[in-house]
């Protein structure tokens, strides 16, 4: 029978486990009571042997998994109800999934005309999953070093599940999670390189990097594939939600304390849409979202397991700043989101040369990289090439609004153009001459420094002992 997304009323969370012995997450899902769509997430290095706080955190933890990545598969259709059949949850698990479906599907909406405020509503059926009945709460753990936070100081219900010191840092393949992992490495602190999935492209920056490695393997329902030929609902999803709720249970089965992503402060701004206002192609990578997760997994999954992004003290620029410090990767790394596609074409070289990621990157690296050495990376110089014109208008906010994408500010884009336009050996290109021709004159000068952009400042959800030996490297 074929996929009906309009006769669709409900979707199920059937259920979901962990095999300990096969290392395999098992997320099964399902449209009314149409056919199981079941999900693996394969945790390599099985067997592995947990029991007691931690077994009880990997159950937790497994759940909130199933939760997310049911995102997935809930696009499809978008029903109005929401079924879990084999658990219950809580008020305060039940808002963070309904922030991340709503949030996080913010740009699938805006291009499905699709309006999800007030349809999403997970059914929250009991008043606290954890500590379990007769069970103290755990002593306070210390969540954050610096951030801002109305819960700070606040008793974390779950117990602490006894992990090791030892950090699962997420690699992308680009030069954000890079600069995050040479941090940690000169910081001493013991990490594993990990990714999601089988890209090449990432593999060969994980293995260049000579730290251990994790590669963990998630295998989509095959049907979902069948519905979007059928005229399923498609489109962009948060996948650093699932990424991050993927390693957090990794977290736990490997016995580490810390998940870390390299997310920066950045992006938490989204694109201003006329009559949508903000749509955040990036939300799940930006503040609202590692201050909602973290604080859920420490107060309902493990008092010791913390999560946090390395990087959301830094502007865009300033994580350039200090990849252009790091030589040894490139010829390995890659920030065009092409690479990454599941279905279409990929580019033959590491960077594509049109998409807003390669726009973007090359843009910022270039007030902090030689020329020559930048040129080199991509093939080609993208900011003397006219026909680049309208995705770089689209970067600074000129006559469009900022791309579906993950790059950084419309202040930060000018602010390079600008520092460029000062340079002898970039002021000649076509993009750079013309913003000092035609654009920079209206801006009156008004937010162009660069260097007013390069303070490492803001909330974050660093361990503080770490980030008194980082504050100073991430400032200089």
């Amino acid at each position: 029978m074929a996929f009906d997304r309009d006769a669709i009323r409900s979707f199920r969370f059937v259920d979901c486990g962990f095999d300990a012995g096969s290392g395999v997450a098992r997320l099964v899902y399902a449209f009314d009571d149409g056919p199981e769509l079941v999900e693996t997430i394969t945790i390599p290095g099985a067997p592995f042997a947990f029991d007691g706080a931690r077994a009880v955190a990997v159950e937790h933890a497994t759940r909130l998994l199933h939760l997310i990545a049911g995102v997935s598969y809930y696009k499809a259709a978008v029903p109005e109800t929401i079924r879990i059949d084999g658990y219950a949850i809580d008020g305060d698990t039940a808002a963070l999934l309904d922030d991340i479906y709503l949030h996080g599907l913010g740009e699938f909406a805006y291009r499905n005309g699709l309006d999800l405020r007030g349809r999403i509503r997970f059914p929250a059926t009991v008043a606290s999953l954890l500590p379990p009945a007769g069970e103290e709460p755990a002593p306070e753990v210390p969540l954050v070093g610096g951030a801002r936070r109305a819960d700070e100081g606040s008793t974390p219900a779950a117990p602490a599940a006894g992990l090791h010191q030892h950090a699962l840092v997420a690699i992308g393949g680009g030069k954000d999670s890079l600069v995050s992992i040479e941090a940690l490495r000169d910081a001493g602190v013991a990490q594993t390189v990990s990714w999601i999935g089988g890209s090449q492209l990432i593999r060969a920056c994980a293995e260049r990097t000579g730290l251990p490695t994790l590669n963990i393997q998630r295998q989509l329902a095959p049907q979902l594939f069948d519905y979007n030929r059928e005229g399923a609902y498609n489109g962009h999803i948060p996948v650093t939600a699932i990424n991050s709720a993927i390693l957090a249970l990794a977290a736990l089965v490997l016995d580490a304390d810390q998940v870390v992503f390299s997310n920066e402060r950045s992006a938490s701004y989204g694109s201003l849409i006329e009559g949508s206002g903000e749509v955040n192609h990036q939300w799940s990578k930006g503040w609202a979202f590692e201050q909602a997760f973290g604080h859920h997994l420490q107060h309902f999954v493990a008092a010791d397991l913390r999560y946090y992004s390395l990087l959301r003290p830094l502007s865009e620029l300033a994580v350039a700043r200090q990849f252009a410090r790091i030589d040894r990767y490139d010829a390995h790394f890659s920030s065009c989101n092409r690479n990454f596609h599941l279905l279409g074409e990929r580019p033959v070289n590491r960077w594509c040369g049109v998409c807003p990621k390669c726009h973007f990157v090359f843009l910022a690296l270039a007030p902090f990289m030689p020329k020559p050495r930048l040129v080199a990376i991509f093939g080609r110089n993208l900011l003397d090439d006219a026909s680049q014109v309208p995705g770089y208008d689209a970067l600074i906010e000129y006559r469009d609004h900022k791309p579906f994408e993950c790059v950084g500010e419309a202040r930060e884009s000018r602010a390079a153009l600008a520092a460029l336009a000062a340079r002898p050996e970039w002021r000649e290109d076509a993009i750079v001459a013309r913003f000092a021709r035609e654009i920079a004159p209206q801006l009156g000068g008004a937010g162009l420094d660069v260097a007013q952009l390069l303070d490492v400042d803001g909330e974050h959800r660093i361990p503080a002992a770490l980030w008194e030996r980082l504050r100073a490297r991430f400032a200089a």
